[in-house]
Formats: C-alpha cells, structure tokens, sequence
C-alpha cells in the first residue's frame, strides 16, 4: 500500500510539476497589475521610448572617431583613479576584518554583534556617490573625499560577506583549538580564519573591481579621479573625448577582472 501511495504521489508530481497555490497565483496577478500601474505612473510609452532610440544614435554617432589628443589629461585622471580605488580597498579591507569579527553572532555576545551590524548596515545604506557629496561638503574637493566614500562602501560590502562567511564556519574546528587552551586571538587565526580565508579574498578581490568602478561615480560629484573628467567633457559637448574616456574604463575593468581571476585562482575561490 506504501509503494501504491508514493507512485501515485510520484505520478501526479509528474503530472503538474509547477502547479502552484491560489496564493502564489493571486501574488503573480498583484505583481504584473503593479508592474502596469507603474508603466502608466512613469509615463513610459513606445513613442518616447522609440525617439530615445534615436537620439542615443545620434549621440554615439557623435563619439566616433575618439579623441586622442588629451592623454596628459587621460592620463592624470585614471592614475588618480587608480591610487584612489587601491588605497580605499587596502583601508576598507583593513577596518572590514575587525567590524566583520566583531558582527559574527556566533563568536561575540549581542552586546558587539549588534551595533558592529548595525555600523554595516549604515555604510551600506547611502549609494557611494551620496556619501561621496556628504564627503566632499565636509573635506572638499578631492581624491580625499572620493577615498573616505570608497572605505565607507568597501566597510558595508566587506564587513557584512566576511561577517555572515564567519557564522557558517563549522564549530567543530573552532571547539578543537579551544580544547588547547588557546587564548581567543589563537582561536580566531587558527580556528576560524583557516576556513574563510579564500572567501574573504574573493571579496576583497569584487571589491577591488568594484571601487575601480566606483571611483569613477564619485568623481562626477566632485571626489576626484577620471570622473572629473568625464563630467567636463560631457559639459563641453566634447564626446569623442567621452568616448576615449570610456574606453579606457571599460579597459581598466577588463584588466582589473583578469587580475582578480588570476588572484582566485591562487588562492582556489
């Protein structure tokens, strides 16, 4: 009777592999009536959608054959770019490590966990061209500004992925190096650090690739680097020089992931 129930059981999954519940079926009706009302609300239409079409053409049409005259000014602002992503990387790694550990529910009381989740979630509340403004009215204008937003951005991505890497670790490791007698910095470097190291350095390595691109944002807004640049050019109508900028972006990028896929590769993420 047992294998005459789990056949018919297994006949009629079989039969409808994705029915799903009256609920599920309301909640997908609600969705796509949202996604209708907010079509209309947004006024997106395909007339104007279809005249953005041809307008973008006409403004790519305008960026070719690229500039390449202006490599002093090229090349100043990606090397600040450059200075400004590694340095912000070092230092949000640096800071990330503590804040991570101390967000760990499963290593430190609630009294540490709590607030030190609660520093990530406000880093990782505001875009990093928002902190970028807040930067720039407290320190000016600069790379200076541009970095601390950066740090700001790496402490809430870093500090949250390390911090949630470190409460799925298994205990048991962590249970025999406290059966030594090791003091509870030993714990950490031999018990848990041994099991996330080759995340971490998959997160600190997206990071990396990650600020190279932000860097570019935050100086739009006035926080240094090519995106200085970038805005003046486009203030300028000067789009075959926005078109060499963009390039040399898309190239840094390219470059940057290759070298973050050599990284993992060395350390097996």
């Amino acid at each position: 009777m047992a294998a005459l129930n789990a056949a018919s059981a297994t006949s009629r999954a079989l039969q409808a592999p994705f029915r799903v519940s009256p609920a599920t079926r309301l909640a997908w009706i609600a969705g796509v009536l949202y996604l209708v009302y907010a079509l209309v609300r947004l006024d997106f239409n395909s007339g104007r959608f279809a005249s953005g079409l041809a307008n973008g053409a006409r403004f790519i049409s305008r960026m070719f054959p690229p500039d390449l005259g202006k490599w002093d000014v090229l090349g100043a602002g990606i090397a600040e770019s450059l200075q400004m992503a590694i340095l912000a990387s070092a230092a949000g790694i640096l800071l990330s490590l503590p804040i991570g550990l101390a967000a760990a529910r499963n290593l430190m009381p609630a009294a540490l966990s709590w607030p030190a989740r609660a520093l990530i979630s406000a880093c990782r509340a505001l875009h990093p061209v928002i902190v970028a403004i807040l930067f720039v009215k407290a320190v000016g204008f600069g790379a200076l500004a541009g970095i601390l937003s950066l740090v700001v951005a790496s402490i809430g991505f870093i500090g949250k992925l390390f911090a949630d890497a470190i409460e799925e670790i298994s205990a048991r490791q962590v249970e025999a190096v406290r059966a030594t007698g090791a003091s509870f910095m030993n714990v950490i470097l031999f018990g848990v650090l041994p099991q996330v190291l080759a995340r971490f350095v998959g997160f600190a390595t997206y990071q990396l690739d990650s600020n190279l691109r932000n860097s570019t944002m935050v100086g739009i807004v006035g926080a240094g680097g090519i995106g200085g640049a970038l805005f003046s050019a486009f203030q300028r109508f000067d789009y075959d020089f926005v078109c060499t900028i963009l390039i040399t972006i898309v190239l840094i990028i390219v470059a940057g992931e290759i070298l973050t896929n050599h990284v993992k590769r060395v350390f097996r993420v």
